[in-house]
């Protein structure tokens, strides 16, 4: 077994908790700006100090017990990602209570089990539409006696009814919390089966901040997302423990955070409040990349696109190289930064240096476009278990490619049939109610199971090759991880997602979805008039543009599992009809299932 490890890097007082991190923040810089809250069009930000933050959280958190809210109460959100929810958070937290995440997009059902499972006594919901969806659950739900709509000021209102709570009683249930106590329950997305509550502690929260902070090995990222002048925009689920660890780290750093939750809005927010870096998952990254191809339009312009596109990336990769880009290359690069980079870095507010990318791999191709055009895309790896960062690509040390190495205080082995394990601060301690799950997430001397394999470099980078469940079989024997072959697939500006098949058949084949919203920009493009997705999904250019991907995607692979065959859907992958989770990931075993015909056609 291979193992690579970072140091612990500051231990803390054990009766410290999340709240201690946003004190200490007020006592150091009362004043200090640490949210700012746009208007509705997100042309313009208010900011907020520190100061007046906790006391606003106090005041929600009297208005929680005043209603009954005990130590210990599980409280559900329901929104969009928002200044509230921040806001709520650390209200329930003053309060002794638990936070617990439920994703704005979640059905009747999934509302049902995560607050059935949870015990969840009342529900703060973002709109009438989560009202309805609530209300719907309500009738096998004893334990939920109380909801809130933020959008009805139903915050506000909460200020009010708590006026007369003694700010002691907050302060008594706020310190009373220590590092072992329960901080939220961070359900699962579940690309199988029922999602699993997570009980994260303070401590994850606190441990995984602190050492953050203070890491000073050269994989640190605490001059990206932990220092004065870092700024983000959170528009990632507030949710997904991704986000909802950003969220804390900037509280209690010298970060200033916005909120997005409409992500319509989302170019517009990045203009104005001029992020110094951004979190984001891979799908998102694509989009921007493929959005940007297709405002270019035909002719002159893609052509010009697509040539400083190479150029960013061969200057990217040049720079690992000793030699370095060279001065043909090097001018080539500065006269595209001139007429391509810098357009494209201005419309994410002109600041962005960083993007913090997990969730699925991003791919060595997209990792050095953006290098190449000057935002360094830090992909690192973490799950809900592992309160999200695990491993992380340095600003100063990276391999592209790479999820990077452990963060502090965490460490990481390969066992013998190749999975990733982790123990640290930051690995939860049980599954709620689940017993039997939380034993199995275990090996006998500690170590949590990812259920993803990979392997560590002499370098210490870790390099993740795919999910443990996901292997396919072939009939011949060959083990096969899908996640290279979608993930360079999902490249192609039409794809929108790819689930690769072939466990106990003779060749590799793959289910492939069109991108509706990229269709149009890419017909017109090609010269092609407009089309319905229907009619697009068998024309042959299109067909011969996907077998030309499908080529570039096999160069990453052996012949043996390489993808032979495609299957074009006629509809895409999407929340709404439940084949992505929350997070954006495919629930692979439904897709599977659902859709045995269509792979059935990939080999009759």
């Amino acid at each position: 077994m291979r193992t690579v490890s970072t140091p612990k890097q500051v231990d803390v007082d054990p009766t410290w908790n999340i709240w201690t991190l946003l004190t200490r923040r007020v006592a150091e810089s009362p004043d200090e700006t640490v949210i700012e809250v746009a208007n509705p069009d997100f042309t313009a930000w208010h900011p907020i100090s520190v100061t007046a933050f906790a006391s606003e959280a106090v005041e929600v958190a009297k208005g929680l017990i005043a209603l009954g809210i005990e130590v210990g109460d599980r409280v559900a959100i329901m929104s969009r990602t928002r200044y509230e929810w921040t806001l709520l958070d650390y209200a329930i937290w003053a309060a002794g209570a638990v936070p617990v995440p439920i994703y704005e997009t979640s059905s009747v059902e999934q509302i049902a089990w995560i607050c059935s499972d949870a015990e969840v006594k009342a529900v703060a919901v973002e709109t009438s539409a989560h009202r309805l969806l609530v209300d719907a659950a309500r009738a096998d739900l004893p334990h939920l006696t109380l909801m809130w709509q933020i959008d009805a000021g139903d915050v506000d209102a909460l200020k009010q009814v708590g006026a007369a709570v003694p700010t002691a009683e907050v302060e008594a249930r706020r310190t009373a919390a220590d590092l072992s106590t329960l901080a939220p329950i961070i359900y699962t997305s579940g690309t199988t089966g029922r999602p699993k509550g997570t009980e994260l502690t303070h401590g994850n929260f606190v441990l995984l901040t602190e050492n953050t902070q203070w890491d000073t090995s050269p994989s640190n990222v605490r001059d990206v997302i932990a220092r004065k002048g870092c700024r983000t925009v959170l528009f990632l689920p507030l949710a997904h423990v991704f986000a909802r660890f950003i969220e804390v780290i900037s509280v209690s750093a010298h970060t200033v955070i916005g909120h997005c939750g409409d992500t319509t809005k989302l170019m517009p927010a990045l203009g104005s409040f001029s992020p110094t870096f951004l979190l984001a998952v891979p799908r998102v990254l694509e989009k921007v990349y493929n959005s940007a191809e297709q405002k270019a339009g035909g002719g002159f312009k893609l052509k010009l696109f697509r040539r400083a596109a190479k150029v960013a990336i061969v200057y990217s990769r040049r720079l690992d190289t000793p030699g370095g880009p060279g001065l043909v290359l090097s001018a080539q690069h500065k006269l595209f930064d001139r007429l391509v980079y810098s357009t494209l870095r201005e419309a994410m507010g002109g600041k962005t240096r960083y993007a913090v990318s997990g969730g699925a791999a991003l791919g060595e191709r997209l990792g050095h476009f953006y290098r190449g055009i000057g935002l360094i895309v830090l992909e690192g790896y973490g799950l809900t278990e592992t309160t999200a960062p695990t491993l992380v690509n340095g600003p100063n040390r990276q391999k592209i490619g790479s999820v990077g190495v452990p963060f502090p205080a965490t460490d990481m082995r390969v066992a013998d049939d190749g999975e990733l394990c982790v123990r640290g601060v930051n690995v939860f301690e049980a599954y709620h109610n689940n017993p039997t799950a939380t034993a199995e997430a275990f090996t006998p001397d500690g170590w949590f199971r990812t259920g993803d394999i990979g392997h560590i470099d002499d370098d210490g980078f870790v390099w993740i090759t795919g999910r443990k469940k996901e292997l396919i079989v072939t009939a011949g024997g060959k083990n096969v991880a899908p996640a290279i072959l979608e993930d360079r697939l999902r490249g192609h500006p039409l794809v929108s997602q790819v689930v690769v098949v072939g466990d106990n058949r003779p060749f590799i084949g793959a289910l492939v979805t069109i991108d509706a919203e990229m269709l149009p920009g890419w017909l017109s493009n090609h010269n092609l008039p407009p089309m319905p997705l229907a009619e697009a999904r068998v024309h042959p250019a299109v067909r011969a543009s996907l077998d030309r991907a499908v080529a570039r995607a096999n160069q990453a692979v052996s012949r043996a599992e390489s993808i032979r065959k495609i299957a074009i859907l006629e509809d895409d992958f999407t929340e709404t009809n439940g084949y992505l989770t929350p997070s954006l990931k495919v629930k692979r075993t439904m897709v599977i299932e659902d859709f045995a015909p269509q792979i059935e056609s990939i080999y009759s």
